[in-house]
């Protein structure tokens, strides 16, 4: 085998389906990107209707590119997106759960809307779309080309941080446990599920964090490789689980953050 066509044949994601929620911005953003560059039937999913035009335009440049509007805060939600899909792709074989939302709050003042808002879009609607897109996943899944579910948590899941974002950590905490039991049930059909928990990338969820160049410049000295993760961090690894190079990974949880976990 020539060395470029082994190397499409680790790390290759051309022609897969995939869907990333969230795909407009952040994280989802560079995540979709690096599918569409790769050649991917990338659909990227978001509420804002404009941003979803904007993302596919810009993204098209590049290669195959869909947005599909959808409120996936509530089963309904998730009902409609996984059947909008259905009319454009008879299978799914990567599955970014990428879509989410914090709130900071002091602890005396914390409202049950910012625990529900937070809970039901960070870590009701990852289990729902799964469930929902579950059949699509199935289609294409064998022990050679194992489907992917990928959801995307938080460092804060693992740590805690200065922020008092509780409903936030809760959920990405609870995330990363649902993906090990989802790996373990949805093993034997062939489909992985692994959690990426990112740490400092820019984002609408951390721009007070690089709000000014003096607040950048303090929060850069608590970085341990002294800058934020770039488009090639969070898609390189999200490409790496959906290709066959990643295939043997299930029930991980892999944080993108410059090694702060264990070295901060």
């Amino acid at each position: 085998m020539a060395q470029e066509s082994y190397y499409e044949h680790l790390f290759g994601v051309r022609d897969k389906v995939v869907l990333v929620t969230g795909g407009t911005r952040g994280i989802g953003r560079m995540i979709a990107e690096g599918m569409v560059r790769c050649g991917a039937r990338t659909y990227i999913a978001s509420r804002k209707e404009d941003a979803c035009r904007e993302t596919e335009a810009q993204l098209s440049e590049f290669g195959f590119c869909k947005a599909i509007t959808a409120d996936i805060s509530n089963l309904e939600g998730c009902q409609r997106l996984a059947e909008t899909l259905r009319k454009h792709e008879e299978s799914l074989e990567v599955l970014i759960n990428n879509a989410g939302v914090t709130w900071s709050q002091k602890i005396e003042e914390f409202t049950e809307k910012a625990w529900d808002k937070v809970v039901d879009l960070d870590l009701k609607s990852p289990f729902f779309l799964s469930q929902q897109v579950l059949d699509l996943l199935k289609v294409k899944a064998s022990p050679e080309n194992r489907s992917v579910i990928i959801n995307i948590s938080s460092v804060n899941g693992i740590k805690p941080s200065g922020l008092q974002n509780y409903s936030y950590v809760a959920a990405k905490a609870g995330l990363q446990q649902l993906s090990a039991q989802m790996a373990r049930d949805l093993n034997e059909d062939n489909i992985n599920v692994n959690v990426i928990a990112p740490g400092p990338y820019k984002s609408k969820m951390t721009a007070p964090l690089y709000s000014n160049p003096e607040v950048e410049a303090e929060v850069m000295n608590n970085f341990s490789m002294g800058r934020w993760g770039a488009i090639e961090d969070a898609a390189g690894l999200s490409i790496f689980l959906s290709s066959k190079a990643g295939s043997f990974i299930t029930g991980s949880v892999i944080a993108s953050d410059g090694g702060d976990t264990n070295l901060g």
